[in-house]
């Protein structure tokens, strides 16, 4: 369950209520990705742009075995596990959004016509030994698009992510 919520800086926040991927040490990044299977062939709308991004069979792959992924470590790793159970709704809210060219050539078919960076926020609970809550982590990343060569725009992965205060 998640809903999305306005922080006191008025910006849009998916407050994600439930944590599936539980462990800091060990990241299931293998559920992680089965998990996110379900996405591909989806897509979204970001409200900002009007923009429809798609899920293709590349992302469940890139987001949980990514260099990034592999080096997320405790509650940041915990933090975009949890994530990957709001991609609809990160979509939706995603801002900033800012162009880059694509330089590396293995990417130049996936992402013939470059990448998009944009920025997502998103808070998880905290709880006490007895499993109440007790606040709320607060988080902002950023969501990586890819511009395929036949003019879709596709999630990437999420990277950046930062425990805000």
């Amino acid at each position: 369950m998640s809903s999305i919520v306005i922080n006191e800086k008025g910006q849009r926040v998916i407050q994600i209520d439930t944590i599936i991927f539980s462990s800091k040490r060990r990241i299931d990044w293998k559920g992680v990705e089965e998990y996110l299977k379900k996405y591909v062939g989806q897509s979204y709308t970001i409200d900002e742009t009007d923009e429809i991004v798609y899920i293709g069979s590349d992302f469940p792959d890139e987001y949980a075995n990514s260099r990034y992924s592999s080096k997320a470590l405790g509650t940041i790793g915990k933090a975009k596990a949890n994530a990957s159970q709001v991609i609809p709704e990160l979509i939706k809210i995603a801002s900033n959004i800012s162009f880059r060219e694509n330089n590396e050539e293995k990417h130049s078919k996936n992402a013939k016509f470059g990448w998009y960076r944009c920025t997502v926020r998103f808070s998880l609970p905290t709880f006490d030994d007895k499993g109440n809550i007790t606040g709320r982590n607060y988080y902002q990343g950023r969501m990586i698009i890819r511009h395929g060569a036949d003019g879709k725009r596709y999630l990437y992965d999420i990277i950046d992510i930062k425990k805000e205060t």
